[in-house]
């Protein structure tokens, strides 16, 4: 996505602004343009930049999204940068999301704590489309992967395709680790 300056044309932005608080709302061009008393096409033009802006829209616009024509001028308020989501426990996994749905290119970052009591792998090691990275932040860690047993020591990072069967867990206690999954990952780790 291409950075936002302070040069940006005041159409753009409005055209932007007005996008982005329509969707925010949940409002359809139906009804932001029925509520501005203009034509939903005229609406659309406006916000694809196939009509040219008018100082008379900016007002009915602004009312119709319940914001002033200050706000529907201005830049947004960058969104708040901090990741709340709450942790996942699975498995004798408890998992952070680190990273936003969406972010990453598909890519979801995560800390992981494995439990201690999670030292014994299913009898059949689990096989999904992706790619998974782990590293270890503390504790050692047990990495079932094919015919390989191994123990990741902490500053140690992993990376194998998830096509090769696979476990991870702990050795003599917990371990903490930061993993990143593609989306399938994600879906066998967290909701399988």
């Amino acid at each position: 996505m291409k950075a936002r300056t302070a040069e940006e044309p005041v159409d753009v932005r409005v055209r932007r602004r007005l996008r982005e608080l329509r969707t925010r709302q949940g409002l359809t061009l139906q009804q932001v343009a029925a509520r501005a008393s203009i034509d939903e096409s005229t609406l659309s033009r406006l916000e694809a930049g196939r009509r040219r802006l008018a100082l008379d829209h900016i007002p009915a616009l602004a009312g119709a999204l319940g914001v002033s024509a200050d706000e529907l001028l201005g830049s947004a308020p960058p969104p708040d940068p901090r990741v709340r989501a709450r942790p996942r426990r699975r498995w004798g996994l408890t998992m952070w999301p680190l990273t936003r749905r969406g972010a990453a290119g598909g890519l979801q970052a995560y800390k992981i704590v494995i439990d201690a009591d999670r030292d014994t792998p299913p009898k059949e090691l689990p096989v999904h489309e992706g790619h998974d990275w782990l590293y270890v932040l503390s504790g050692r860690m047990r990495l079932l992967l094919g015919e390989r047993d191994m123990v990741i020591e902490p500053g140690e990072a992993v990376e194998f395709t998830t096509w090769t069967p696979h476990w991870f867990g702990a050795v003599d206690g917990p371990v903490e680790l930061i993993g990143i999954f593609g989306p399938q990952g994600e879906r066998v780790h967290l909701h399988s």
